[in-house]
């Protein structure tokens, strides 16, 4: 009987251990988390903070037996040190346990600001159901709110607290919001559509220190541009990296993440990664990246399983997407939206309905887009991008009307798919 040990309870841990029960019915499976509470969802916590669900709404599996029914075996632990050659996970309690095969599915963890007064009562990240309960002590209606970083994750947030009805502040290091998925034209409009909402945004600025104050203002933070701003909670919004910290002594190979190959098999035989800890091959940029998406969690979680239960399957890679709700504003980027070098570039703007389009060419191929309020097209964008498919004359055509999106990819997919079961 092989037994098989998952480091994380997060959705590629569960998703993984469900995947091995249903096709190694006989084998023992443990699956490690580091809260003492059911295994649940991060991405449900701003519809918790907004009051649309209870704390058991972010629960992955609503029936309290279902894992002990799976005869999946839960442990509540921090992880040490993996040791790849006696085969055995080693616990900050000094326990041990042993694996045949493993999986990493550690998932993110927020980055810390080095900030002055980052330890102050009143300052916290918004990443687990802790977080939350004390965020929602915190931000009641009116409450000065003050969110550093305006990235994918603090854009999410930003949604949750606006429904509390707080007085918020968004503070902003880079030149734009949503930097590392948006350009210029693109971080600019959501921008402002945010203050259109009541939303301060302070771009190119960051938080340069925290102090407590007195009891009427609990907080005060200092801004680079000399500004001095009162807050009765301050969020840290300014990103995550693969919890992977665990690993460094070892033998598992990783750089940004986890390094895995199609198989989502780490260097070391039997030893697995999956979901925001893995780093895998991007078709569309040619190299290895991290895409911490939920959606590519589940994907290669499936995989791994697969594999771990000793049933062949492979994961063809990863591309970079993103679709982001802001205040109601619907915002895409796909692929490498920051254009090639030699490439070709198109940009629609539409700015006082908020519409924006920008699609970027290599050669034939539409290789990245960012995209705002063409929700149409998501699905198309998606598939051109993703299949790489050679558009011909219909790169001119688009760099005229990039609004003949789905024309294109009616009639350079159908051609594509064609020529392939052709050959």
């Amino acid at each position: 009987m092989t037994r098989h040990v998952i480091i994380g309870n997060g959705p590629a841990g569960v998703i993984a251990a469900e995947t091995i029960r249903k096709h190694a019915p006989q084998d023992a499976i443990l699956m490690i988390g580091n809260e003492d509470v059911a295994p649940y969802s991060r991405m449900a916590i701003p519809y918790l903070l907004m009051g649309n669900i209870r704390e058991e709404g972010t629960y992955l599996r609503k029936d309290k037996d279902h894992f002990s029914g799976l005869r999946i075996e839960q442990k509540v632990g921090h992880v040490r040190h993996v040791d790849t050659v006696q085969r055995q996970v080693d616990l900050m309690d000094g326990s041990s346990i042993a694996f045949d095969k493993l999986l990493i599915a550690t998932g993110s963890t927020p980055v810390r600001p080095p900030i002055p007064g980052i330890d102050c009562a009143g300052v916290h990240p918004c990443w687990n159901l802790q977080d939350a309960r004390a965020i929602m002590a915190l931000a009641r209606p009116k409450a000065r709110v003050i969110q550093m970083g305006a990235g994918f994750i603090g854009c999410i947030i930003m949604e949750a607290l606006a429904a509390r009805g707080v007085e918020l502040t968004v503070v902003e290091m880079g030149e734009r919001m949503v930097p590392r998925m948006m350009g210029e034209g693109a971080g600019n409009m959501i921008r402002r559509w945010c203050e259109s909402k009541g939303v301060t945004v302070h771009t190119a600025t960051r938080i340069e220190a925290i102090e407590a104050a007195e009891a009427e203002t609990p907080l005060r933070i200092r801004l680079s541009d000399g500004q001095h701003l009162p807050a009765d909670l301050i969020i840290s919004a300014t990103g995550v990296r693969p919890h992977i910290g665990f690993l460094e002594s070892g033998q598992i190979k990783c750089l940004q993440g986890v390094l895995v190959d199609e198989a989502m098999q780490t260097n070391i035989p039997g030893i697995y990664a999956a979901g925001d800890c893995a780093e895998a091959f991007d078709f569309v940029t040619g190299q290895t990246i991290v895409s911490a998406i939920q959606p590519n969690a589940a994907d290669q979680a499936r995989c791994a399983g697969m594999n771990m239960a000793g049933k062949h399957a492979t994961q063809r890679g990863v591309t970079q997407i993103n679709v982001l709700d802001t205040l109601g504003l619907i915002s895409s980027s796909f692929g490498q939206w920051q254009g090639v070098p030699g490439g070709q570039r198109v940009e629609l703007t539409d700015s006082g309905r908020f519409k924006y389009l920008r699609l970027e060419f290599d050669q034939d191929v539409l290789v990245g887009s960012n995209a705002i309020g063409h929700t149409q097209h998501i699905g198309v964008l998606r598939g051109l991008i993703q299949q790489r498919v050679g558009l011909g004359k219909w790169k001119d055509i688009l760099l005229e009307d990039p609004t003949r999106l789905p024309e294109a990819y009616i009639a350079c997919a159908q051609q594509q798919n064609a020529w392939q079961t052709a050959h």
